[in-house]
């Protein structure tokens, strides 16, 4: 079984859905959404061709992280007794993950968890994730880490080293799927005569003050550089929109949207110049297109990519911000470096990788 309910995770648990459901001889595949995230989700499962065989439904209007967390943890408990499935697959950091595989571990399942072994090793920073991500390492029997230093950290853990495997990201599997030649959009026409900045910005933590201090640094960048427009698929969360609408409204250049379907999304990566967010998986995704990212956190679980050169944390400060995005956009060399850094989460096999890691591992 395949468990999530967040766009996140689908984007990156579908390509493995589909690997697996490919080898029908090997795989009976079940798949649980949580529907902790509602549209989005179902707009990532229809463009991966991926039905759910459950379907909890948990989110509802103002939920909160106990509301998340109990919902699913009742819910999923009668879906686990009636499969009773010999292994339940988890992706990441989200509280469907942390939730779900503490109803597995209750039941005596055993936990697989993709994406294993990030960590920022502060539990404010990403929060709650960072808290979700290690708890589920502790649960879990199989780790698929993504990157070398991933394996590490659950190594210095006292991991068991014979369980964890580095497989690379599964979001890298899912580009191979959504990024198009051919792809077209109106408000990428918008902005064709100009170098496209794509942002993102959405953690709780970076709610009121820094969010405020986010956009204007933004702001301030882009008024200096008439060459250049913004697009800002906003996040859904009614603080998000309110900070945004503050502080960008009546900046011509610069065009605030609703949430992307994730072929847009990734699309719009793909032809962008710049993307500056406090997302993620987006830090996986825009260097395996050949795109900066600007890290708008104090923090990232993805230090592979600093390491890397692809990714550069900027932190939230508005003055940090502004001095690093302007000087990538203002020198040639500094943004041709980053542009071409070696991309350090693989090479879109990781759901094959991962596959073949569980026929091994579950014959004995």
């Amino acid at each position: 079984m395949l468990a999530f309910g967040t766009r996140p995770e689908a984007i990156k648990m579908c390509p493995l859905v589909r690997e697996l459901k490919s080898r029908p001889y090997e795989f009976e595949v079940v798949v649980c959404a949580t529907g902790q995230h509602r549209e989005m989700l179902d707009q990532v499962l229809s463009t991966f061709g991926v039905v759910p065989d459950h379907d909890l439904h948990v989110m509802k209007a103002g939920q909160t992280l106990f509301d998340i967390t109990s919902d699913v943890l009742l819910k999923i408990k009668g879906v686990l007794e009636e499969e009773r499935p010999d292994a339940v697959l988890v992706h990441g950091d989200t509280t469907t993950s942390f939730a779900a595989a503490l109803a597995a571990f209750y039941l005596h399942i055993p936990v697989g968890h993709v994406e294993a072994g990030l960590r920022t090793r502060n539990l404010a920073s990403p929060w709650p994730e960072e808290f979700n991500r290690q708890a589920v390492d502790v649960v879990s029997r199989w780790y698929f880490a993504p990157t070398e230093t991933s394996r590490q950290n659950l190594l210095d853990e006292a991991k068991p080293a014979r369980r964890v495997f580095v497989t690379g990201n599964t979001g890298i599997d899912a580009l191979r799927h959504t990024v198009r030649e051919d792809y077209t959009h109106p408000e990428l026409d918008w902005a064709s005569d100009s170098r496209l900045i794509l942002i993102t910005a959405h953690r709780r933590e970076n709610l009121g003050v820094p969010m405020h201090r986010m956009f204007r640094a933004i702001r301030r960048v882009m008024e200096e550089r008439p060459d250049t427009k913004a697009i800002y698929p906003i996040h859904m969360n009614p603080q998000v929109r309110r900070a945004a609408h503050e502080e960008l409204d009546g900046f011509d250049r610069l065009r605030i949207i609703d949430p992307l379907e994730v072929v847009d999304f990734h699309n719009f990566m793909a032809r962008s110049y710049i993307i500056l967010t406090d997302s993620g998986g987006i830090q996986e995704e825009a260097p395996s297109l050949g795109k900066p990212v600007l890290v708008m956190r104090d923090t990232t679980e993805r230090p592979e990519g600093v390491a890397a050169g692809t990714l550069r944390l900027v932190g939230t400060e508005e003055g940090s911000i502004y001095r690093e995005f302007s000087r990538l956009l203002d020198d040639p060399a500094e943004y041709e470096a980053m542009s071409h850094a070696s991309n350090p989460y693989g090479d879109g096999r990781a759901s094959a990788r991962i596959a073949g890691i569980l026929i091994q591992e579950m014959r004995y």
